[in-house]
């Protein structure tokens, strides 16, 4: 297999792999909505697996705080290849003491930006996407979120900004300032794809979460279904095996978009 196909990623001059690495399951195992539990990978399971996502080809790594300690295990065994992916965090969720809180206030996100960065051990994010609870509206329309972002990247504390919520609706008003989207889309779920659509035409690149419907969908025709998609420019897919993960590239390397 000669790498995984990679997409631009709407007008931020970025590539980014078809398939994206996804972090929740090297990070956090509590509070999930995958149909069986799991167990964390140790340190050197995760160090072999995370070296193993760059090896493949994949250039695109998406993480949060609210995934457990795994921007730390990002730092700790990718910091050294940092020039060979994008980094993709977010800000407004935490997950402590098996639980999710969420703070939008400007001394909180910049805090939380600040803190990913040293556990990620790196000075600037590709990426950063406003992690939202279900009132996503209220995020972008009640609280300093979408300026302090923005402020953010003028400083170049990440090179681009976008969002990933819940709602239809404030995907759609979210097109006014992102880079770009990140959005639930399955065969059990397109109630996003007339937005993807928008953001394509648009310019704003589009991030695909839940493609499996966490783990509900089997992966061949999951991950056909979703680059299928003009529109979609990579699909982030979690998982701490690597054989999964090198089948699941290769399909994305027979699939044509259109």
């Amino acid at each position: 297999m000669s790498g995984v196909p990679s997409r631009p990623l709407g007008k931020t001059e970025l590539d980014a792999s078809a398939i994206a690495f996804g972090s929740f399951k090297i990070g956090r195992n509590e509070g999930i909505k995958y149909p069986n539990g799991y167990d964390l990978p140790d340190d050197s399971a995760c160090e072999a697996l995370l070296n193993a996502v760059l090896d493949l080809g994949i250039t695109l790594i998406d993480t949060a705080p609210a995934y457990g300690i795994a921007e730390e295990r990002i730092g700790k065994f990718l910091s050294a290849r940092r020039d060979e992916y994008l980094l993709s965090s977010k800000a407004g969720e935490r997950f402590e003491n098996g639980v999710s809180t969420y703070e939008f206030t400007a001394k909180s996100l910049r805090e939380s930006v600040e803190s990913s960065l040293r556990k990620l051990k790196t000075d600037h994010l590709d990426l950063l996407l406003v992690h939202t609870h279900h009132d996503d509206m209220s995020v972008l329309s009640e609280t300093p979120t979408v300026e302090t972002f923005e402020r953010m990247k003028a400083e170049g504390l990440t090179h681009f900004i976008g969002f990933s919520g819940k709602t239809v609706a404030a995907a759609e008003q979210a097109l006014d300032w992102a880079d770009v989207l990140m959005v639930e889309f399955n065969s059990q779920d397109t109630s996003h794809e007339d937005v993807i659509r928008q953001a394509h035409q648009r310019g704003v690149g589009v991030l695909v979460k839940k493609g499996l419907a966490s783990g509900h969908l089997p992966p061949h025709e999951a991950i056909e279904f979703v680059l299928q998609n003009e529109a979609v420019d990579s699909l982030v897919l979690g998982g701490s095996n690597i054989e999964h993960l090198r089948a699941n590239c290769e399909l994305a390397n027979r699939i044509r978009p259109g």
